[in-house]
């Protein structure tokens, strides 16, 4: 049995302080505050940087790619709770692009597929990432937390936890340099999901970023915009906590 894990062991997530909301943020200010939550981001996490480092095995590299999974399958069930949720349709009509992004619009299509063959490419069988044997039940829990929020807050509150694809580009970009220079194993065809992102991530990051500054403009609002990028942040940074203390070696 593996010794209890102490709390000193624990990577505790870096808070950035709320900003001050002794009035409401302008648009541009609003912009500002949450880019400055960029320091919570999980790519700062001890196994995020091992990754980039080139120290990270190739089980730990299976069994995140195995893990996260479970992420990827919850992301367009959410968007679809923030669907039912918002009185909008033009809002709608371009927050459906995140579902079929993930989705497809048939099967074999869409990031989740895409996430899928990552993980064959890493080693680890189909049928083992399809049926999902390896999602480590803290995982499993961590992810339909996100579910949850997105169905029980204001569906403008639900859309501002989208927002830490503020700082995914540089994720997916350290990704698809760090891992031809330290990883040779890993073949070509499996950065394709990253380099899919790098396109759908800014555009979201655009419409998402519209619909809080146009909707939060009381301190109120602003402030439950806020806790939402920090409940997200920190959904990340349990998700790859877990992951890092279970493969480490």
């Amino acid at each position: 049995m593996p010794s209890a894990l102490r709390a000193s062991e624990l990577a505790t997530p870096p808070r950035a302080p709320l900003p001050d909301l002794s009035r409401p943020l302008t648009p541009d200010e609003l912009e500002a505050a949450l880019r400055s939550f960029h320091g919570s981001y999980y790519v700062e996490h001890p196994f995020h940087r091992q990754m980039y480092e080139g120290t990270l095995t190739r089980r730990q590299f299976q069994g995140w790619v195995a893990n996260r999974l479970a992420y990827q399958r919850v992301v367009p069930r959410k968007d679809g709770a923030i669907l039912s949720n918002c009185p909008d349709p033009d809002v709608r009509r371009e927050w459906l692009q995140r579902i079929v992004d993930h989705d497809g619009t048939r099967p074999g299509e869409g990031g989740i597929e895409l996430w899928i063959r990552l993980g064959v490419a890493l080693g680890v069988p189909r049928e083992e990432m399809e049926d999902e044997r390896h999602v480590l039940p803290a995982v499993r829990t961590i992810c339909e937390s996100y579910v949850w929020f997105c169905k029980s807050k204001p569906w403008v509150q639900a859309c501002a936890s989208s927002l830490t694809e503020l700082f995914a580009p540089r994720i997916h970009q350290q990704r698809l340099e760090s891992f031809p220079r330290h990883y040779p194993w890993i073949p070509p065809e499996a950065m394709d999901y990253f380099k899919s992102r790098l396109v759908q991530a800014p555009r979201d990051v655009k419409h998402g970023l519209a619909i809080v500054q146009r909707h939060c403009t009381t301190v109120e609002s602003q402030r439950m915009a806020f806790e939402a990028l920090q409940f997200k942040l920190e959904m990340l940074w349990s998700l790859i906590d877990v992951i890092h203390h279970a493969y480490r070696d």
